[in-house]
């Protein structure tokens, strides 16, 4: 494999969300698409023509072709750790949809798999490197709101029985409310605020049964309605709320501080608004917005880019980690009624610099890493 140039990436899983990646990797010059993979073969080669991608097959021949570096894991939250594993056994680094893995310990054994063979780990979402979020890490920094003290999260909708062509997955282990849609708030929440250190909830389910678009019925396995508090290792708070109960869809992210309030935009988008209120203010005023709105796949980029100069990416297994078991420990705190903590986690992540341009080439056929790709995260 080459050390320098854009990287080979290829897609296993090329279901509903792979769309989304294949529209936005291929506008990447640092990233180059070599392969699809499916279980279903057909859908494999369907996307491949569909978006050029030059090989298409079942996951096994994809994992076998010896020029991929780094594969993008699209499957079903439940074939996430096996998926994850057989990449990294064959040599790729991995990057993944969230969760990461069903339980944190899964997930720990991704981690550790990666380091045994001094390779890197990456998960979605991505979303906090879009330019909302990202301005938002900007503004808190710049000190915009004072010192920051409280947060607001809620995210409620009908779910996606509606929309989605195999809504049954959403209702299973591994997703729901909180492990489908929580990732998206609590990366942002932890990218902003920090690590969380313990939380409280409570959950309930509405409907033991749901109704997909085609009238097929399928059983509800995990909640669809929970509240939680939880506690951030830098002193501030939140409350977050993750329902799939309400016929209202709504999205709401906040954060206030000691001199005012930051309205963030959705977390599931990479775009605005972003607004302001300082207690001097008599309403809501924009703040300025600068950074990328590509899409989804700016973390595998970031990964990519990380990769050839020997840098830390940015959305990466441990973070992962760190969201998954505090949703994991959600769950156990709305079943137990008790506060349930967090493991410790550590971590500054830095904001993208100002001139970061994911369709502007970076890698070059003359670039040489600057140091050895750091392994296991």
């Amino acid at each position: 494999m080459s050390n320098r140039g854009p990287l080979n990436i290829a897609l296993i899983g090329a279901g509903n969300i792979s769309g989304q990646y294949l529209d936005t990797l291929g506008t990447f010059p640092d990233v180059r698409l070599t392969a699809i993979g499916d279980l279903d073969v057909s859908r494999a080669h369907t996307a491949a023509r569909k978006y050029h991608v030059p090989e298409a097959g079942d996951p096994e021949s994809v994992l076998a072709l010896p020029d991929v570096e780094l594969i993008v894991n699209l499957t079903v939250p439940a074939a996430h750790t096996e998926v994850a594993l057989a990449s990294l056994r064959a040599g790729k680094h991995v990057y993944g949809e969230k969760p990461l893995a069903l339980s944190p310990r899964d997930g720990a054994r991704i981690l550790a798999e990666a380091q045994a063979c001094g390779l890197r780990v990456g998960c979605a979402p991505d979303t906090f490197l879009g330019a909302g979020l990202q301005s938002a890490q900007r503004a808190l920094q710049a000190g915009a709101i004072g010192e920051p003290v409280s947060a607001s999260a809620v995210l409620q909708g009908p779910g996606p029985d509606a929309w989605h062509p195999s809504p049954a997955f959403f209702y299973a282990p591994g997703a729901g409310p909180l492990f489908d849609m929580g990732p998206y708030y609590l990366t942002a929440l932890v990218a902003l605020l920090g690590p969380v250190t313990r939380v409280a909830a409570t959950a309930r389910t509405a409907r033991s049964r749901r109704v997909a678009a085609s009238g097929a019925t399928f059983p509800v396995e995990v909640p669809t309605h929970l509240h939680t508090l939880l506690d951030f290792a830098n002193g501030p708070s939140a409350t977050a709320t993750f329902s799939f109960d309400s016929p209202e869809p709504r999205s709401l992210l906040e954060i206030t501080g000691t001199e005012g309030t930051l309205s963030l935009p959705d977390p599931n988008t990479f775009a605005g608004p972003l607004r302001i209120r300082r207690f001097e203010d008599d309403d809501w005023r924009p703040l300025p917005v600068h950074g990328t709105t590509a899409g989804r796949g700016l973390g595998v980029l970031d990964m990519a880019r990380a990769l050839r100069t020997g840098q830390e990416h940015r959305a990466s297994g441990e973070l992962a980690l760190h969201v998954l078991e505090t949703m994991t420990m959600i769950t156990e705190a709305a079943e137990t009624h008790a506060t349930a903590h967090v493991t410790p986690w550590h971590s500054t992540l830095r904001p993208l610099p100002d001139d970061w341009n994911p369709t502007a080439s970076t890698l070059t056929a003359d670039l040489r890493p600057s140091a050895s790709p750091r392994p296991g995260t």
